[in-house]
């Protein structure tokens, strides 16, 4: 079900994950390694590849899941920024930036070095202090048919007022999305 047009460069900042059916989008400590063995729309990293101009990250997925890696396979080449409350410990590595500034700086900085293509924000504690400071232009889901009962949320912020949000690419922006899956037995 690709109920989405394909991704355009429009110079928007894109909050960008994949996620388990409840909600995460990284295992127990940054596990990325549940995200493999899934189908999704076969141009859908070349998409990724042509429109991203910049991604902001963690320092926590930086240390544990980035690294010396490159986003989607090593395939994309562009600014990649590390927002770090820390910088005088992150280990340096070839072309990634290390940043220590408010999150709005940073993504000002990231939009500027996209030079008009997509920031894409992979960090879910970036991301929920941007959205809650208007900067988030859209969120960009692939829901996995995989539940992990534990790991980094998305979105975790306990007492804030619930954020309503706008489907794309459909009659009815607030339409639920209906899904069914079977667990699969052994």
């Amino acid at each position: 079900m690709y109920d989405t047009d394909p991704q355009s460069a429009d110079g928007k900042v894109l909050w960008h994950f994949a996620m388990s059916l409840d909600g995460y989008v990284a295992g127990p400590g940054h596990a990325m390694d549940w995200m493999n063995g899934f189908s999704n729309r076969p141009s859908l990293t070349d998409e990724y590849v042509a429109t991203t101009g910049a991604v902001l990250a963690g320092r926590d997925a930086f240390d544990s899941a980035i690294g010396d890696a490159r986003p989607y396979g090593d395939q994309w080449r562009g600014a990649l920024f590390v927002l770090t409350h820390h910088p005088e410990d992150a280990r340096p590595v070839g072309d990634i930036t290390i940043l220590s500034c408010p999150v709005e700086e940073a993504v000002a900085i990231a939009l500027e070095a996209a030079a008009g293509k997509n920031v894409e924000v992979f960090s879910a504690d970036i991301g929920r202090q941007l959205l809650e400071l208007g900067l988030i232009d859209e969120i960009d889901l692939h829901i996995a048919p995989i539940l992990l009962g534990d790991g980094i949320r998305l979105y975790d912020n306990p007492g804030a007022a619930p954020i309503r949000l706008d489907r794309m690419c459909v009659p009815d922006p607030t339409a639920e999305v209906n899904v069914r899956y079977r667990p699969r037995r052994p």
